[in-house]
């Protein structure tokens, strides 16, 4: 057995930006690292989940438990270093996908260094380079919207989505158009209508849309099919997609014709390419969402983006776009074109600013074989 030690660190960073969606305003943001050292090599991921069980049931506190009392305990007692093998043993567990994914992420990034090849190398990434969207959260006003969409497009990014909700959506469309008549643009819900917003959802038809994401909540598949069979724009699942199988049920059942691929969602890099490569034989194209990750995960979410039927731009966006500044070097950032280089160095390939993460952690757990 390989892996010397495991060490999970909580931290916690301030947004430049408050970012707002149906479900509530953020200021900060709390996450888990997590580390897996061997032989001299630390391999690291991201644990995506929030303080409170808004996006999903999952939060910082209760992925720290199972990380530390089911997931941590499995890899050690099973003597398990291959991410594929990890991810089969770990699917006895029912749910906590973003707390397995953490775990298989940093076991990824660990493997990818010891052969010397990048994340996007071993995947069979084929994009050098990822387009690069920008997702804008509700705002106080109208004008502050538009001086915020404004400011993106200046710093060159391809695609702005809108975070939309009951009495703040068809307006907003309408706003945008009139300001920015060719910009590409998508809105996002977060499941925050029903049924009797079907009528109502029609009028994003006339907006050109590039998607309409997740109008409806999670385990809606039927609504989102009548909904996609009486609109014209392409819907556009997330919170639905919580694995392969679901992935299969909404693409034959017409609930959608584009999804979202979130890495901590699905449960991890093994789901996420099923996913993609069904997806991919389907004609159904994917791209990645972000959850407002450090540089880390983002690195990760990067290399991911790389694989061939990501088709459109991403929640990808630079490291400032959130933080003032970030726990990698380099940070991510946009080029002249509104794209973002997938970094080309062993695993993640960017380096961990250590003296950064500790000042940001709050706790700190380390787990050895046997201990």
């Amino acid at each position: 057995m390989s892996i010397e030690r495991i060490e999970l660190c909580l931290l916690k960073m301030s947004y430049v930006h408050y970012f707002e969606t149906s479900l509530g305003r953020e200021k900060e943001r709390e996450f888990i690292l997590a580390k897996v050292f061997s032989e001299g090599i630390i391999g690291y991921g991201e644990v995506v989940a929030s303080q409170a069980p808004l996006y999903s049931y999952e939060t910082v506190t209760t992925a720290w438990h199972v990380l530390r009392d089911f997931f941590i305990p499995l890899l050690f007692e099973q003597k398990l270093e291959e991410p594929e093998k990890f991810a089969q043993a770990a699917s006895r567990y029912r749910g906590h996908p973003m707390a397995r994914a953490g775990l298989e992420l940093a076991l990824w990034d660990l493997k990818a260094k010891k052969m010397n090849l990048s994340l996007s190398q071993l995947y069979g990434g084929i994009y050098p380079k990822i387009p690069a969207g920008v997702s804008v959260g509700i705002q106080d006003s109208v004008s502050d919207l538009v001086h915020r969409v404004e400011d993106f497009r200046k710093q060159g990014y391809q695609r702005v989505k809108l975070k939309i909700k009951p009495g703040w959506d068809i307006n907003i469309c309408q706003e945008m158009r009139k300001q920015f008549p060719n910009l590409k643009l998508q809105v996002d819900a977060n499941g925050a209508y029903d049924r009797a917003h079907m009528e109502h959802l029609l009028q994003l038809d006339e907006f050109n849309l590039l998607l309409v994401e997740q109008p409806f909540p999670p385990f809606d598949l039927w609504d989102h099919s009548l909904l996609q069979s009486k609109m014209s724009t392409d819907l556009c699942l997330d919170e639905s997609i919580i694995g392969f199988l679901s992935t299969r049920s909404a693409v034959e059942m017409g609930s959608c014709r584009v999804i979202n691929i979130k890495v901590g969602r699905v449960g991890g890099i093994v789901e996420a390419r099923k996913i993609h490569d069904y997806c991919q034989h389907q004609g159904i194209p994917v791209w990645c969402g972000g959850m407002l990750e450090s540089g880390i995960g983002r690195a990760h979410n990067l290399h991911l983006a790389s694989l061939p039927n990501f088709k459109l731009p991403h929640d990808l966006s630079a490291s400032r776009r959130y933080y003032a500044e970030d726990i990698i070097d380099p940070e991510i950032t946009l080029d002249e074109e509104g794209m973002i280089r997938v970094p080309q160095g062993p695993g993640i390939g960017v380096t961990p600013r250590e003296k950064m993460i500790d000042g940001f952690t709050l706790k700190r757990e380390i787990f050895q074989p046997g201990k």
